[in-house]
């Protein structure tokens, strides 16, 4: 897919298809970098036999143009102590040196992400564990990245297998980070509980992409859920499931959270419908949407319910913010709820059909979920305790 503005996209033919006796059962994840003029794009080739047994490989396949690949073959195959369950490459260059993170698990079926280098993309040598300490999360670790600002670093992961802690981990699978340094081959965290990255029902293996304007963009994908909830989908009628969230830009801020915001190109898409200052407002709205509050002062309660079973609420008594929604498997209510670091200051919200990304506190937490109530005019509803500042407008992407 092929994109000038981070809001529109050009879909092309696939870039690579599973031809090869090294992927003949998939092209899984990968990432890529520009070298000598020349696109170098990483992925995991997946081999299974007849009774189901793994292999994988990391391969690789070269463009002169980005469109047409030449695969070069499989660059990393087994890997000793490490199960076939290895995957999902993320190339970067720190100095001379080329490096490759993979999600992997270890032979005692513990999650790990593992560390390669090479001086040339083709021949790659085995450094091993990128963090010195082990730790209790999951089985497997998927999509591993290793995210480079001016004074730290954020190694972002997604481990699978992870168990439910209360209002934690609710998901099928997680996604989230540490922060450190990334020094002599080996990543250092900050001396921090394993954060989530997301806070809502579907946000997984997310990408990040070095932007051309020294921007890093993130990117993930709004699907990751049980068979029987995604086999209920109503979209599937439609020949599709899942999607991709919008670009976040991705940052560092100054307590050593990561920060998404909503790529700021889609600013350029706003046509004001409404703006109000008070604390009720009601009215009906066409999808897609993006909605603004902020607040002069801390409300005691908030609330924002759209359409009929989708409810966003604070309460100031214990710092917490809750979204719930209505089950489209089951029809029952379910929710996501957390205390966020700081009191609720601005809420910004994206509204599109069947997804809503929701941006609190200048995007230190984010709650992202899929929801479906058919097309039409939905009903909005904002209540506040105190006086809110409200910018709704649609988006003519």
């Amino acid at each position: 897919a092929v994109t000038s503005d981070l809001v529109h996209f050009d879909y092309l033919e696939p870039a690579l298809l599973p031809e090869e006796w090294y992927e003949k059962n998939g092209c899984y994840s990968g990432s890529s970098i520009v070298h000598d003029g020349l696109l170098y794009l990483f992925y995991t080739g997946n081999v299974k036999d007849e009774a189901g047994n793994r292999e994988s490989y990391q391969c690789l396949a070269v463009s002169e143009d980005g469109f047409t690949f030449e695969k070069k073959g499989p660059v990393i195959s087994d890997i000793k102590g490490y199960t076939a369950h290895v995957r999902d490459p993320k190339i970067f260059k720190e100095k001379d040196t080329f490096y490759m993170v993979l999600g992997a698990q270890r032979e005692d079926l513990t999650g790990d992400t593992i560390l390669f280098k090479s001086d040339d993309l083709y021949s790659w040598t085995f450094v091993g564990s990128l963090l010195d300490e082990k730790f209790d999360l999951g089985y497997m670790w998927e999509c591993p990245d290793l995210v480079r600002f001016s004074e730290k670093s954020a190694f972002i992961f997604s481990p699978q297998g992870v168990e439910q802690d209360g209002e934690r981990f609710k998901n099928i699978y997680q996604t989230g980070y540490f922060t450190g340094e990334f020094e002599d081959e080996k990543f250092t965290r900050d001396h921090h509980d394993f954060r989530e990255l997301d806070l809502g029902f579907e946000f997984y293996a997310p990408q990040s992409f070095a932007y051309k304007d020294g921007r890093t963009l993130l990117l993930g994908w709004m699907g990751v859920m049980e068979i029987s909830l995604e086999q209920s989908m109503p979209t599937i009628e439609e020949n599709w499931a899942h999607h991709l969230s919008i670009f976040r830009e991705l940052s560092l801020n100054e307590e050593g959270n990561l920060i998404q915001k909503p790529v700021r190109e889609l600013e350029s898409y706003r046509v004001s419908l409404d703006d109000f200052t008070g604390k009720t407002y009601e009215s009906a709205y066409y999808e897609p949407l993006e909605i603004r509050a902020k607040f002069k002062k801390t409300p005691e309660d908030f609330e924002l319910k759209y359409g009929k079973n989708l409810t966003l609420s604070y309460k100031k008594e214990d710092n917490s913010f809750k979204v719930e929604r209505e089950n489209w498997e089951t029809k029952t209510l379910e929710h996501r709820k957390a205390v966020l670091n700081k009191e609720l200051k601005d809420v910004q919200i994206y509204l599109d059909h069947h997804s809503m990304e929701i941006f609190l506190n200048s995007g230190e937490e984010v709650f992202s979920l899929r929801y479906f109530e058919g097309e039409g005019t939905k009903n909005l509803l904002v209540r506040s305790s105190e006086e809110m500042v409200l910018n709704i407008d649609n988006l003519e992407v």
